[in-house]
């Protein structure tokens, strides 16, 4: 059987697709003959297309090379014409170039291109020598004269050395003060867009600054004391700009709004549990917080009670993770600081055994990265931070030294530098926005030199530049990326802000333009005073400097002091005052009784009918009088 050619039709082709077909299918397209594709066709034209377009680039590169080595030409005999040998020279070059030319155009028009030389003549120093040491396998432009060169050369150097010197964009040329209290700035916060900085101190207070509300004045819109009667430790806003996280000595952390109010308190744990992981919260002072720079809520801090414990703002009832600080011995051990690194992956923490160790966020276990001895034992480190692109870590000891790592090799520090002495646990230590600069303060006694601002560079780790603050410790420093502006705490209770009006934006550049408001001056009347008859002192009553002598004499009188009727004292039954009288009388006659008649005085009978008017009282008195009678006689 033979099959039909692609020429031929078929009953079924010619005819269309069968709709009864389609119908029992339930789709149409039946019948329709497929594309054919001849691929080596295709290649053939796509070849052809590419050996094209290569033509005319080349084509168009020799017109530029040959517009190059004119204009060459040109610039050379200009530089060239007054000496008369240059000259000769020129034209030599002129001639030789001509010739190259042409047999370089007959060596392309005959297929051989490989030896060809491209390119302007050499120079007049290259010229002079013999023809035969000049290679023929140069391909491009030759280079200008050497002192041309060396001058450029010279340019770019100065130009690298100001683009990499990192010193030049230190933002120290003009300054602010900020004055906060009479005690040490402990903490500072500045939000992410730059716009409102947070200080807190050793005083209790927290306080909100504005630069864009605030002018020459420089005072704080709103003070507040969130911990009550504990110090202020850290204060940091969250990647929001929307929460501010305040560390305070007491055990529980808060956090609390843009304007201050309070969202949320963390819950104090069972300091009766011996397993910390086993409580809801910290049970002992806190040192420090701080937030996880992408997930909104969560953050960071870590207390006397050896744990490091994260919370969501959303849970205040209970944290989220708990780590917990071992030594080699499997111990417990005090964290003094904390943070977490730029992508939020990892968990630092610094202790009083002088280790650093490093957690994965999600495991909480064992430390990823554990170096025991990367501080004095001891001693307090005040601050462990990363640097932007997450692979250095920087560390401030209490043992007066400032140290470098690499977490891809936590086995040793790059750097070290010492001299730097600190007498706060909170002394920080920070990178620049270019990551090339390592910030740090210092300490000093109180009259006994001023505190610095050192920068060390960190690929040397050399000591590049200091900027003296004032005659107190320097505690905090913060320089801030967007604003590229440094803020620091000292130790007198100054906020200092350095920037500079051409490197920085905004921030404090905002607020020193603004003059100071004047003060609103108080109305006064003007008009004279009325003074009414009965304000005269002739009319006024004498006043008592004193009331206590006239209560006593009011508690003397008995009817100002509604004194009481006393109550009947002595043997008898009588309310009267007569009784007492009568019963004395009565016992003077018993004990004088010796078998002799008892006499009765006449007065006292008297005495008691004078007092005893009433018919009731009368009665008696005289039932009384009886009974005496009898119990003494009988």
């Amino acid at each position: 059987m033979e099959r039909p050619g692609p020429s031929e039709v078929t009953g079924s082709d010619a005819s269309g697709p069968d709709p009864q077909l389609a119908v029992t299918m339930g789709f149409t397209g039946f019948g329709k003959k497929a594309r054919t594709f001849d691929l080596e066709a295709m290649f053939e034209q796509t070849r052809r297309t590419a050996v094209e377009r290569s033509r005319k680039t080349l084509e168009a590169r020799e017109k530029e090379e040959e517009m190059n080595r004119e204009k060459e030409l040109r610039r050379q005999n200009e530089d060239i014409e007054p000496t008369s040998s240059g000259a000769h020279v020129v034209r030599d070059c002129s001639k030789s170039s001509s010739r190259d030319t042409s047999s370089s155009e007959s060596e392309e028009s005959s297929g051989s291109s490989d030896d060809e030389l491209i390119g302007p003549p050499l120079p007049l120093k290259m010229m002079e020598e013999p023809s035969n040491h000049i290679e023929e396998d140069i391909l491009g432009p030759l280079p200008p004269p050497l002192y041309e060169e060396v001058e450029e050369d010279d340019d770019d150097d100065g130009d690298s050395e100001e683009e990499e010197n990192p010193v030049q964009k230190i933002p120290d040329s003009h300054e602010i003060t900020l004055k906060h209290g009479t005690k040490t700035v402990s903490a500072l916060g500045l939000d992410p867009s730059g716009a409102r900085l947070v200080t807190g101190g050793y005083d209790y207070d927290v306080k909100f600054w504005d630069f864009a509300g605030m002018d020459a004045s420089f005072k704080a819109f709103r003070s507040l004391q969130p911990c009550e009667c504990h110090q202020i430790k850290s204060l940091q806003y969250s990647n929001t700009g929307d929460m501010i996280l305040v560390v305070s000595g007491s055990s529980q952390a808060k956090v609390i709004d843009r304007d201050g109010f309070e969202v949320m308190e963390c819950i104090k744990g069972d300091q009766y549990i011996v397993d910390m992981a086993n409580t809801k919260g910290h049970t002992a002072m806190l040192h420090t917080g701080s937030w996880h720079p992408k997930i909104k809520g969560e953050f960071m801090t870590c207390s006397n009670d050896a744990t490091v414990r994260t919370w969501e703002v959303e849970n205040p009832r209970k944290q989220r993770s708990v780590f917990k600080p071992r030594t080699m011995q499997g111990k417990k051990v005090i964290p003094t600081t904390c943070t977490y690194s730029r992508d939020g992956n990892l968990i630092a923490a610094a202790c009083q055994n002088g280790s650093i160790q490093i957690w994965d966020r999600n495991m909480t276990v064992h430390p990823k990265f554990h170096y025991k001895q990367a501080h004095d034992p001891g001693t307090d480190t005040s601050c462990v931070a990363f640097s932007y692109d997450g692979n250095v870590l920087a560390s401030r000891g209490g043992d007066d030294t400032l140290k470098l790592w690499d977490i891809r090799q936590f086995n040793k520090p790059l750097f070290s530098a010492s001299g730097l002495p600190t007498m706060f646990p909170m002394t920080d230590c920070c990178f620049s926005p270019d990551d090339k600069l390592i910030v740090t303060g210092t300490s000093v006694q109180r009259g006994c030199g001023s505190g610095k601002l050192v920068f060390f560079e960190r690929r040397t780790f050399q000591r590049v530049y200091e900027i003296d603050i004032t005659d107190a410790s320097v505690v905090r420093c913060l320089w801030h990326p967007k604003l590229n502006q440094i803020m620091v705490g000292t130790g007198n209770g100054l906020a200092k802000v350095y920037y500079d009006p051409n490197k920085s934006q905004r921030g404090a550049k905002l607020c020193v333009v603004k003059t100071q408001r004047k003060a609103k001056q108080a109305e006064t009347l003007t008009q004279d005073y009325i003074i009414t008859p009965h304000a005269l002192p002739m009319f006024r009553e004498p006043r008592q400097r004193s009331t206590r002598k006239q209560l006593e004499k009011d508690r003397l009188d008995p009817l100002k002091s509604h004194k009481p009727e006393p109550p009947v004292a002595g043997p008898g039954l009588s309310p009267k005052p007569c009784l007492p009288k009568l019963n004395l009388t009565m016992r003077k006659q018993r004990m004088s009784q010796n078998g002799k008649s008892v006499k009765f005085e006449d007065s006292h009978m008297s005495a008691v009918c004078m007092r005893g008017s009433d018919i009731g009282q009368f009665w008696t008195v005289l039932f009384f009088f009886f009974n005496e009678i009898k119990n003494t006689f009988l």
